[in-house]
């Protein structure tokens, strides 16, 4: 009875909700304590010195020498004085985690003391190891130089007693090896892209933000239940297990009262978070049972991106405060919903205007239309793309499956806006128009207002809807780092604008008029989007066969999906928008690839191990407890007509068993075989496209097996702790 699942569940029995002594105060009070932000810099900088980073940070201008040593002096005691004693560098390396080397704020003075410094070079300038980090080929093992360089548009903020400076990551040679660098350039693109087409409709538009709102889904694993289930330790998600009697079924999980436990906990990491100047507005529980939610306020995309991998840090970390461990892959337990990161995302301008926004007349809707239809335009271009910066190893096991959206990219618009299309495209001419049709368009667009958020629905099953002033992509995974998704789309958009201003200004060019040049446009995309236009159910089978007849690419696995990085078109795309060029990509889809596999191989050594060494002996020593009493029996019964009715079902109950375990132990053989072939192919295309057919399937076929023998082993041997307990035990 003793095993490491029953001390696990009797740890269980004596956990008491923890709370955080400062959840009196008002979170206005200390909201943003530990962040180098504008009233901060105001009262530690020089005014020179503040409207320097200002600049920098509003036109994109380099800081001087001069420059950077004021303001690291500032930004030094400013850190002093909360407490910091060291500072780092804070990267997003491809690893889909953040980097950080810390350093202590000193230096040795001219007699030999200790004095606390830290220069302006050292704050816009540092050189990390590059060598272990992912580069795709660009690096060699031995070439260890990498450099990261001050992001002045994201503040630095203090954790712990560190100060955190958000840089970018380059290699030597001057290529990007993090997800900060291209979102910047993405983010630069559409920007001026956008501002170009802005000035159709308002001259005193000069710059348009790129926004983010993510909604980071979790599950809650008790500590004691993580550590007595080895692959949750080393991959995040079970390998095995049989579902549990009620899981989701009820759906009475979903919004309802948060355990006290989870409350506690939420308090904690909100309150870190609002220290850090992260807006968390939302949480509730999510379908699957011990599943959550948190979600912000909308921010500028590279500082949301920031704060969700910051606070992803944070989370984790508190929850071991609570004895809790928390999982953010994207299918922890088979059969119940698994974890999205929803990224709503949508473009705004230094006036105030939201340009996925409806306005109030027929001026500001055009302006809203023609945004609408070219991310549309975009979207569908580039369905591979957008499909291959969201695909994973662990996002593979979501998408599709009844929770999520499938690998097939489709817009939903609602059927309120899909009619405003259609109407528009159908009264607008090929010619100059009349000054009726004009009128009748006009006040056409002019009732757009009418369909906002309460007339246009949502539908959980489209990968990519708009939700009344937004698009949601609600494909990302959980454990992504946002950047992956927000470079593609921002990329896209920005080449797809800069391509309708050609359009438009070669129509004006001709004589057309400005408005009718753009609606003229716009009617042909409305007409060339309209495969990827889909307000139904995502999740039907007949969906996936409708797509096929639409020609919508569709593709579920990583190894062919990353392939899109590569396609000439994909290449131009981002060389023409100056976000890579060919070698980065190259050496991304290689990141990528090398992942996988190192995901697929390393799953499949911890599943050979707990089937051989767990529960093979467990099953076995159940069967000789069964064959011991089939012996007894006969002892007992030997002259009894009927003893061969007294022991067919523990016969049978042998059987089954020794079926499972033969099965087991060959396959994991079998997968092991595959993996030696897999492992000696140098080339990595092939050799993840080898672990994803010929290691991979023996995962589900494996588990299938220990499965059974969970539902036939005595429950006090069973070794894990089960799906009953790892979702209902709190």
């Amino acid at each position: 009875m003793a095993t490491l699942r029953f001390l696990a569940l009797k740890e269980l029995l004596n956990r008491k909700p923890m709370y955080i002594d400062e959840l009196g105060r008002l979170t206005s009070d200390y909201f943003g304590k530990n962040v180098f932000d504008k009233a901060k810099m105001k009262k530690y900088l020089s005014k020179e010195a503040y409207n320097h980073v200002m600049e920098a940070n509003d036109k994109g201008t380099r800081i001087d020498r001069k420059m950077a040593e004021q303001i690291a002096s500032g930004m030094k005691s400013w850190a002093i004085a909360n407490g910091a004693t060291h500072y780092t560098h804070w990267f997003h390396p491809l690893t889909d985690g953040t980097a950080e080397k810390h350093d202590a704020f000193i230096d040795i003075d001219k007699d030999g003391g200790v004095v606390e410094a830290f220069s302006g070079k050292l704050l816009v300038q540092q050189e990390p190891d590059a060598s272990s980090f992912p580069s795709g080929g660009i690096r060699n093992t031995f070439e260890a130089r990498g450099y990261t360089a001050w992001d002045v548009s994201s503040p630095a903020f203090i954790v712990g007693t560190t100060l955190c400076l958000p840089t970018v990551f380059v290699s030597y040679t001057g290529e990007a090896l993090d997800y900060k660098m291209p979102l910047l350039k993405a983010l630069s693109a559409v920007d001026k892209a956008a501002v170009d087409v802005c000035q159709y409709f308002d001259k005193s538009v000069t710059k348009v933000n790129s926004n983010l709102g993510w909604e980071q889904e979790y599950f809650l694993v008790d500590e004691a239940l993580f550590m007595a289930r080895p692959d949750l330790m080393l991959t995040d998600r079970t390998l095995m297990g049989h579902s549990s009697s009620k899981d989701q079924q009820l759906e009475d999980h979903y919004f309802s009262s948060i355990p006290e436990r989870v409350i506690a906990y939420m308090e904690d990491f909100e309150h870190e978070a609002y220290i850090l100047g992260i807006p968390v507005k939302t949480r509730h529980n999510e379908v699957a049972p011990n599943q959550f939610e948190v979600a912000p306020i909308f921010e500028e995309a590279n500082l949301a991106n920031d704060h969700n991998q910051l606070i992803m840090d944070v989370m984790k970390r508190i929850a071991r405060k609570h004895n809790f461990r928390i999982l953010f892959h994207e299918k922890p337990f088979k059969g119940i919903n698994g974890s999205g990161k929803h990224n709503n995302w949508s473009l705004s301008t230094d006036t105030g205007v939201n340009l996925l926004s409806p306005g109030k007349n027929p001026r500001t809707n055009m302006q809203f239309l023609t945004f609408l239809l070219n991310v549309m335009k975009a979207v569908y271009e580039n369905q591979d793309l957008l499909l291959a910066s969201i695909l994973s190893a662990s996002n593979m096991h979501r998408l599709g499956a009844n929770e999520a959206p499938p690998s097939i990219i489709s817009i939903f618009l609602g059927n309120e806006l899909s009619r405003v299309l259609n109407e528009l495209e159908e009264t607008v001419p090929d010619k100059k128009m009349t000054p009726d049709q004009k009128t009748s368009i006009k006040l056409n667009i002019g009732k757009i207002p009418e369909i906002l958020l309460d007339n246009t629905d949502r539908n959980r099953t489209s990968p990519f809807a708009f939700t009344g002033n937004r698009f949601e992509y609600r494909a990302v995974g959980s454990t992504a780092n946002c950047a992956s998704a927000l470079i593609v789309l921002n990329t896209v958009v920005a080449a797809q604008l800069k391509k309708f201003k050609v359009e438009v200004d070669s129509l004006i060019e001709k004589g057309v008029k400005k408005d009718e040049a753009i609606l003229q446009t716009l009617k042909r995309y409305i007409k060339e989007t309209k495969n990827i236009r889909f307000d139904g159910n995502g999740y039907s089978p007949e969906w996936v066969e409708e797509a096929a007849r639409r020609g919508l690419y569709n593709v579920s696995n990583v190894p062919d999906a990353v392939k899109a990085y590569l396609k000439e078109k994909s290449i131009k795309v981002f060389k023409d928008n100056g976000i890579f060029n060919e070698k980065e990509l190259e050496a991304r889809v290689e990141v990528e690839l090398e992942k996988f596999t190192k995901k697929i191989q390393i799953e499949s050594r911890v599943l050979g191990d707990l089937a051989i060494n767990h529960i093979v002996p467990t099953a076995v020593r159940y069967m000789n407890t069964l064959i011991l009493n089939v012996q007894g029996l006969k002892d007992v019964f030997k002259d009894e007509a009927d003893y061969n009715e007294l022991v067919a079902d523990r016969l049978d109950l042998i059987r089954q068993t020794s079926f499972h375990i033969q099965n087991i132990k060959n396959k994991v053989h079998d997968m092991i075989e595959a993996r030696k072939v897999a492992n000696k192919v140098d080339d990595m295309p092939e050799k993840a496209h080898l672990y994803d057919t010929t290691v991979r399937p023996y995962l589900d076929d494996i588990r299938s097996h220990v499965d059974k023998l969970e539902l036939i082993v005595d429950d006090e041997m069973w070794p894990l702790p089960k799906y009953r307990e790892l979702l209902f035990a709190r």
